[in-house]
């Protein structure tokens, strides 16, 4: 059954959606509403709309029709346009800004809003597709969601509309839709393929669910590293809605789900009455699928755990958060379990649960609006029932790194404020003026909390995604909880948070600059330096220099930057200095002496001799990681700006690895790779850097001699039901969770860390002694490392003082060796540095 556009008619089952879509109190269409056919050139369902499809469909609609206003909020790392529609009755247009000022109302002036206004008021329904872009049905949805909206006609379309502003968001990830699309419309025949195993159903790498760098955004509406999600939350957060709705797939052999998930697995500081709502919500669904013969189930598999999903964000910003998981086609026509699968009832139902949702809102929007209006009105007494009143953090150690966590915090309202007078907290002195504080009693409390606290109980022992996230163990920053009022410690809130700190101290000199590597975007600003052909020496020992006829001590971990250049004279090394600072954040000091009051002199012999610009490859392609492998080009390209060569597996055979310096396997199986090649490479010089199963993989090919901690499973289930085996398994993954490692600070690996760091476990199979050889142990997870998240006892003993960070030589070369990911999400800025450390110091010990 595909999908077709018929003239506008009067009776239900001539209506273009097909005879088996529920449409009650739709009369007729519009003739003058362009039917999406009639734009993109094709049915939907009888082909894969492409991007710029859709584009090209909402903009026409946008100009036939007075119900809608099409809107951009963001363009994707490729340039591609991310879009909503703004679709309401031509009254409720007319007065937009005063309906949207008083939604914002609920959240910013719950006390002033009273149950006559709620009468009053239309609901916000935010309704969101096809967020992992080869799960292609949501976006088709959204088009035929569009057309029925602008072009219907009848009591049932005007009730809706009067009732609700609809913000229809078609592409939440256009660049990987593009990929998905063009895949699975160039490899389809006049027939369509049934076969799974048909090119039309087997994307190459990386898929099409990834954007550009190949992350997965409905992993990053917390951490909001990327253009699509500051988007996204510059809408959402602009409108505050009451309901947000996530289409999705899911494998080809299941049927549909809708939420609520499983109910322990709910995050607790998520109200019941959100997860009653949710059930309420749910009998919509329910009722339309069966009304069209689809099977589905709730309350099973996924759960509303992890605040970074699209379906659970809302559930901490007093809204309703609905995830939809439709069987996968991919293609147009697939064979399933439960027989053939086409892509045009794949579109249908994702179609009919989005009527099923504006139904629901429409009839339960006072309910929806009170429960918005009340989560905020109760954020205050919430707040004076935690013992936690607020947080400290501190700029002293990581100042870059603490005004990026409070620009993310930011972006999800919540307030910042200047530290107005020095306090001791957690066994430190936080000073005024060096430090934010961040009060629980605020509007955005619960997600306060949420965002900052640590954790270690909990209901369910299974989690869908990860078990924590605390943000400033992940940003590696001095904080501590303030368990008494903030009033007195908070001073003026901070409208806009701007990374500075970036300088020189003193004037221009004729013998060089210091740059302690402490400061988050050093390793750019060194690549900048080197770029420009300015030679940096690392000096790996304490020393005190004189600076502006001050001594001043200096740490391990220096770059000293003589002003005698050969490829530069000493004013355009002191005006690329300034320029680095400035742009990078980094603190740099003229030196007025190269001989020292203590330590080497800056001439030394010793320590790590001039810095090699990193040469990089990363291996990518079949058989790696895409996540890890695009954490990493991430990283690298677009937020250090050095460029990284994609060197897939399968081409290393024949590519020339002299032309490389580092290697970078963030992740994956690599039986492809040639692994005498590899050894050879390194043993010339080469810095082989494995994160996590890459990391798996050079131990077990002999790049260092580690011992695996076995696991015992037999035993521990041995004694366990058939029907509770899943369970226990699955109480033994480490989904994710935050550990404390120990850093030997001597180490060039380690330079500008402190002696511990916030690592993040996930999904470890092998575990590692540390080596036996000296000296090569950068990290070791310490005796008790459990942070933050959910851990079995059993595997705690195996993770404790076990390796994280192993660097060994090679002939010439290097190995360093991960056990995690040290670039989880783009948001793990803490072990970032130890990275950044591998690729720019990694030949330096």
């Amino acid at each position: 059954m595909f999908l077709a556009f018929l003239p506008a008619a009067a009776a239900a089952q001539e209506l273009p959606f097909g005879p088996d879509v529920p449409l009650d109190g739709v009369t007729g269409y519009d003739p003058a509403i362009p039917t999406p056919d009639e734009i993109i050139g094709h049915r939907i369902g009888e082909a894969h709309t492409t991007p710029p499809e859709v584009w090209m469909y909402f903009r026409a609609v946008d100009a036939a029709s007075d119900r809608v206003v099409v809107r951009e909020h963001a363009r994707s790392y490729e340039g591609q346009p991310l879009i909503h529609a703004v679709v309401t009755t031509p009254q409720n247009h007319a007065r937009l800004e005063q309906i949207r000022a008083a939604n914002v109302r609920l959240s910013a002036e719950p006390e002033a809003v009273g149950d006559d206004a709620l009468a009053r008021m239309p609901a916000v329904v935010y309704q969101g597709y096809s967020i992992h872009g080869n799960e292609a049905s949501g976006t088709e949805a959204a088009v035929l969601l569009l057309y029925h909206l602008a072009a219907g006609q009848g009591p049932g379309i005007d009730e809706i509309l009067e009732n609700t502003v609809v913000l229809l968001d078609p592409l939440f990830n256009p660049d990987g839709r593009d990929r998905f699309t063009d895949w699975a419309n160039r490899n389809r025949g006049t027939v369509p393929v049934t076969d799974p195993q048909d090119r039309e159903h087997v994307e190459p790498w990386p898929g099409g669910r990834t954007n550009h760098y190949w992350f997965d955004l409905n992993r990053d509406w917390l951490p909001a590293a990327h253009p699509e999600s500051q988007g996204r939350l510059r809408v959402f957060h602009h409108w505050r809605p009451q309901v947000l709705t996530d289409h999705h797939e899911m494998g080809s052999n299941a049927t549909f789900f809708f939420q609520p998930g499983v109910p322990s697995r709910t995050n607790p500081n998520t109200p019941q009455r959100n997860q009653d709502l949710t059930a309420e919500i749910a009998t919509y669904h329910a009722r339309i699928l069966d009304r069209i013969g689809q099977p589905y189930y709730s309350e099973e598999s996924f759960d509303d755990f992890y605040y970074g999903k699209g379906s659970t964000y809302p559930d901490i910003n007093g809204a309703i958060g609905i995830l939809f998981e439709q069987a996968s086609s991919r293609a147009l026509l697939r064979e399933t379990d439960n027989g053939l699968l086409d892509y045009a009832t794949s579109v249908r139902n994702q179609f009919a649960t989005s009527l099923s949702t504006l139904e629901a809102v429409a009839n339960m929007r006072e309910q929806l609006l009170r429960h918005q209006r009340d989560f905020y009105r109760e954020a205050g007494e919430v707040a004076r029932r935690e013992p936690v009143k607020g947080y400290v953090i501190g700029l002293d150690r990581g100042r870059t790194r603490a005004q990026l966590l409070a620009q993310t915090l930011q972006r999800h309202r919540i307030r910042v404020h200047e530290l107005a007078r020095d306090v001791d907290a957690g066994g430190e002195t936080f000073r005024a003026g060096a430090a934010y504080v961040i009060p629980t009693d605020q509007p955005q409390g619960r997600l306060v909390k949420a965002v900052m606290e640590r954790m270690t109980t909990f209901e369910d022992s299974i989690f869908y995604d990860i078990s924590t996230w605390t943000l400033p163990l992940a940003y590696d920053l001095d904080y501590a909880e303030l368990r008494r009022d903030v009033g007195g410690l908070a001073g003026a809130a901070i409208d806009s948070v701007r990374l500075d700190g970036g300088g020189v101290v003193g004037g221009r000199t004729s013998v060089g600059y210091l740059m302690p590597w402490g400061r988050y975007f050093a390793p750019r600003a060194l690549y900048r330096l080197q770029e420009a052909g300015i030679r940096a020496v690392l000096l790996t020992e304490p020393f005190s220099a004189l600076i502006e006829g001050q001594e001043r001590r200096f740490g391990r971990g220096v770059l000293y930057l003589s002003t005698d250049q050969r490829d530069a004279d000493a004013a355009t090394v002191h005006d690329l200095v300034r320029q680095v600072a400035a742009e990078n954040h980094v603190t740099i000091y003229a030196v007025d002496s190269g001989l020292t009051p203590s330590g080497p002199d800056l001439g030394t012999r010793g320590g790590g001799g001039v810095l090699e610009q990193p040469v990089i490859a990363l291996l990518t392609g079949s058989g790696t990681s895409a996540y890890n492998a695009g954490e990493a080009w991430h990283l690298l390209s677009d937020r250090f700006q050095i460029p990284v060569t994609l060197l897939d597996v399968d081409n290393t055979g024949w590519a020339d690895l002299s032309r490389y310096n580092t290697l970078v396997l963030a992740g994956g199986s690599y039986n492809g790779l040639d692994v005498e090649k590899v050894k050879g490479w390194v043993r010339s010089g080469g810095a082989l850097v494995a994160l996590d199963s890459g990391a798996e993989w050079a131990v077990r090919n002999g790049f260092v001699e580690l011992e695996s901690r076995p696991f015992d499973s037999d035993s521990l289930f041995r004694e366990v039901s058939y029907a509770d085996l899943s369970e226990a398994r699955g109480a033994q993954v480490v989904g994710g969770a935050i550990f404390e490692a120990r850093l030997d600070t001597t180490h060039p690996l380690a330079f500008g860390l402190d002696e511990t760091i916030p690592v993040f476990v996930r999904n470890r199979d092998d575990i590692f002694d540390p080596s036996a050889e000296p000296g090569t142990n950068v990290a070791v997870l310490t005796d008790d490392p459990l942070l933050s998240g959910y851990l079995a006892e059993e595997q705690a003993d195996r993770l404790s003082g076990s390796a994280t960070l192993v660097a060994d030589r090679m002939g010439r070369g290097r190995v360093i060796l991960f056990m995690d990911n040290p670039n989880f999400r783009a948001f793990w800025y803490g072990t970032n540095a130890l990275f950044l450390n591998a690729v720019f110091l990694g030949r330096a010990f």
